[in-house]
């Protein structure tokens, strides 16, 4: 076996890094004995029947990892965007950076605070693996404490139900099919060594970085193929990225779950269930809770010939912004006061689900949707002709129609996820190939040090802030983690 290189230069200073691989067998057999267990609904006090509609809301949390702890980049080590702010951003940063860190626990408090008045709030928590790893290493205690308070006492998890997501916040249709599936597993991993495998059996939805989704007929198949085997339910997706099949609209009843179908060119099939995010990126529709003021004014629905509630969707960032800093507190509590005990409560996505199949509801009743872009492709092409005329296919589309495209669709369609990052795609594209014929066709054991260190040097390259801003400083931060990776997979045999 080779040596313990992760400490080796250049690869950059040792790290003290989160467990994101070597429990892989545990983690598999813990989803296969609880799949399809109720997790919500046994406890859930709810009436289903009685109610007219419901409102879910998420918070998005995010921090990337960069390499600016200390002046030197090649030797700097890895720490938080938060780390960085407090210690050498601007007045401005340090004034954010302490807003932020209170966003991140400030659900604890609000959840029990609620509870223990007899309330019924419901939230649903997405972190980011850097952003957890960064909290730790910073060493805010405070921000787990509160976590965990609301996560594993069973008085209160009944409240909140965590999201899965990339580890190292990923967009899925500009990554590697390979490599996301590594950030799916990575961040089960993480959570798990955080709050326990009992806490990571409830967690059952998905949420997309940038609520990107693939719509590449083969990386769409395969991003749906992961969630599913990797013991996700029900994934969120953005309105504007998804299509009714027969028609190529946006869906019909937004706030119905549907059926996500993707197709692969060479004939096979999946699906999962799909909440629909509504509107744009907008953190006042969260801030104001304006998902359960528009829930007020729905009408149970007819499925399947049985009478539903719907479900209004929202998502947002939990701490960027004067709004959801400052406003979305009292706004909430407020919503859960009036929301509580009403017919149109708060519930959660897994909560709302497993009432709708208890009511009677079949998977096979939802509405079907795909990804966008994908009817002008199944108008042209039988599944089952191969990935080669896919390929050509797509190209003819492309120059028939410049709106054409494959890059996938997430909350904003005016941003590329491939155009425009050449500078930086090379190395990722490079360490991407490197770790996998080294690492993966090879079989280095996920619980090797080497195999760990360069995982979690390829998963932070693969953040979408060295994508989004694409120029200058994050650029390089960028390109320097890419490096340590190549530095480590090098020294391999």
């Amino acid at each position: 076996m080779p040596e313990n290189i992760q400490s080796q230069a250049p690869a950059g200073p040792a790290l003290d890094l989160p467990e994101i691989c070597g429990r892989e067998h545990e983690l598999e057999q813990l989803i296969k004995e609880t799949s399809g267990r109720p997790v919500f609904l046994p406890s859930s006090k709810i009436d289903f029947a009685r109610i007219r509609g419901a409102a879910t809301a998420a918070l998005h949390m995010h921090q990337p990892l960069i390499p600016a702890g200390g002046g030197d980049i090649q030797s700097a080590d890895i720490i938080s965007n938060l780390q960085y702010m407090m210690e050498a951003g601007s007045d401005e940063d340090r004034y954010n950076a302490t807003i932020f860190h209170q966003c991140y626990k400030r659900m604890g408090r609000y959840i029990k605070q609620l509870v223990d008045e007899g309330l019924e709030p419901r939230i649903m928590l997405e972190y980011s693996g850097t952003l957890l790893y960064g909290l730790k290493r910073m060493g805010l205690n405070d921000v787990f404490e509160e976590l965990r308070s609301i996560t594993c006492n069973p008085k209160y998890w009944q409240a909140v139900e965590w999201l899965g997501c990339p580890w190292g916040h990923a967009v899925a249709p500009s990554t590697p099919v390979q490599d996301f599936r590594l950030h799916v597993r990575a961040w089960q991993h993480h959570f798990a060594s955080l709050f326990g495998t009992e806490a990571l059996a409830r967690v059952r939805g998905f949420s997309p970085s940038e609520m990107a989704l693939p719509n590449h007929p083969d990386v769409a198949y395969e991003f749906v193929r992961t969630l599913k085997e990797c013991g996700y339910w029900w994934v969120l997706v953005q309105e504007h990225t998804v299509e009714q099949p027969h028609n190529g609209l946006g869906p019909e009843y937004k706030h119905l779950p549907h059926r996500l179908v993707c197709r692969k060119s060479s004939g096979e099939t999946v699906s999962i269930i799909a909440l629909i995010k509504t509107q744009g990126s907008d953190t006042k529709l969260v801030a104001q809770m304006q998902p359960w003021f528009e829930a007020r004014g729905l009408s149970r629905h007819t499925l399947a010939g049985k009478s539903i509630p719907l479900l209004v969707t929202q998502i947002a960032d939990g701490e960027n912004g004067g709004v959801m800093m400052n406003e979305f507190p009292g706004k909430y509590i407020e919503v859960v006061r009036q929301a509580s005990s009403s017919d149109t409560p708060l519930m959660n996505g897994s909560e709302y689900l497993e009432h709708l199949f208890a009511a009677g509801i079949k998977e096979q009743d939802l509405p079907v949707l795909q990804p966008i872009k994908q009817k002008a492709i199944w108008d042209r092409f039988t599944p089952g002709e191969g990935s080669e005329k896919l390929t050509s296919l797509i190209e003819e589309l492309k120059k028939q129609d410049h709106r054409f495209h494959m890059e996938g669709g997430s909350w904003t369609n005016n941003i590329s996820w491939v155009r425009g990052y050449e500078n930086l795609l090379g190395p990722m594209e490079k360490v991407s190939s490197l770790f996998n014929e080294k690492a993966l066709k090879k079989g280095l054991p996920a619980s090797d040090p080497n195999y760990r260190a360069a995982l979690f040097y390829l998963l932070c390259s693969q953040t979408s802030c060295y994508r989004y801003w694409g120029q200058g400083r994050w650029t390089d931060y960028g390109r320097e983690i890419c490096r340590r990776a190549e530095a480590i997979l090098s020294k391999l045999p």
